[in-house]
């Protein structure tokens, strides 16, 4: 199972580089149709409304860049937590900050897609 831990971890890193780098094609393969992501903010969002925003320019990742993360595997899913410093623009705003996140996968149809995403602020 802890072949599971390791490929999850990657395919997190894939996609916090497919946020910065706006790859909606990665973005589809590896986010569930059933996503539920809550933003640090409180707002939420489901993988139409999070890709939507980022295809619209309304929310702008430069980049999400992960530290200290460590992952519980429970078989058919795994749990990733750690840290994340996010650069974004949204709505026209400018913000880089931390995060501290626990992120869901799940595995489907043979393969791994993120099916949840809760984030706190951290303190500057």
């Amino acid at each position: 199972m802890a072949d599971n831990a390791r490929a999850v971890m990657e395919l997190d890193r894939q996609r916090m580089r497919a946020m910065g780098e706006k790859d909606v094609a990665a973005l589809q393969r590896l986010i569930a149709d059933d996503l539920i992501y809550t933003h640090s903010s409180a707002r939420i969002d489901t993988k139409g409304s999070l890709i939507g925003a980022m295809e619209s320019g309304a929310t702008v990742y430069t980049a999400v860049e992960p530290s200290d993360v460590t992952a519980q595997d429970l078989g058919d899913s795994v749990v990733l937590t750690g840290v994340a410093a996010i650069s974004v623009n949204s709505a026209g705003k400018s913000m880089s900050f931390r995060v501290r996140f626990m992120d869901v996968w799940a595995k489907r149809g043979g393969g791994w897609q993120m099916v949840a995403w809760q984030s706190t602020r951290l303190a500057d």
